[in-house]
């Protein structure tokens, strides 16, 4: 049996795979949902789980099925083990949230397609939050952007894992395109100096912040 299937992760029962399609900062359409739906039953997959990253998670696919499964989904792969960027999760932010100063769904979507499978050291999240009270948990995410007022703020290296750590603020009050191109250079460090498998927390720890503010401002 075949230890990976391109965007299927093998199950603890060493016989089952889980896939993660990629719905961009947990934003899905009516047809979307139907879509899971249908295969969902077509197939008899066993569990449908909403993950921390805003995405669903399909577990426990036949083998035999996974290809299939994709075809019928035709969504793209939510990235899930690789070491790349992952996901971009995002609040509400000026969309409909009354809190909202910024507007972190449309921000957190061209982040995720500007980045989404960019390969890296290691796997990379993104959080993206609309006001302070950062319901896109940007602090605890290897990239965090948080919406005040007068614009943007860039936090790099934080996690949420066994060893947690807040992230650095790297920059405050940009503009939007200030932000990707800030979040690029960041990554782009990042992939030239991180070790395989260092998680930003680490790299940060290993570098200083200092160091890291210097290499990419």
């Amino acid at each position: 049996m075949s230890e990976h299937l391109d965007g299927a992760i093998l199950q603890r029962d060493k016989k089952t795979y889980a896939i993660v399609p990629r719905t961009p900062v947990g934003v899905v359409t009516p047809e979307v949902l139907e879509q899971i739906a249908e295969v969902v039953k077509k197939y008899e997959i066993p569990v449908v789980k909403i993950t921390s990253g805003q995405r669903m998670a399909l577990v426990g696919i036949k083998e035999e099925d996974v290809d299939p499964v994709w075809k019928d989904l035709g969504l793209d792969v939510g990235r899930a083990t690789e070491l790349c960027v992952h996901y971009a999760q995002a609040c509400p932010g000026t969309a409909v949230c009354r809190f909202g100063v910024q507007d972190s769904l449309g921000l957190g979507m061209e982040l995720e397609e500007l980045f989404a499978g960019m390969e890296l050291p290691a796997k990379v999240k993104f959080g993206v939050s609309g006001c302070p009270i950062c319901c896109g948990e940007s602090y605890v995410r290897d990239v965090g952007v948080l919406g005040k007022k007068k614009g943007w703020t860039v936090i790099f290296g934080g996690n949420s894992g066994g060893r947690p750590r807040i992230g650095d603020v790297i920059a405050k009050d940009l503009s939007k395109e200030e932000v990707i191109d800030l979040v690029r250079r960041c990554l782009e460090y990042y992939a030239a100096n991180g070790k395989k498998k260092e998680r930003t927390a680490r790299f940060m720890d290993r570098i200083g912040v200092d160091a890291f503010k210097e290499a990419v401002l």
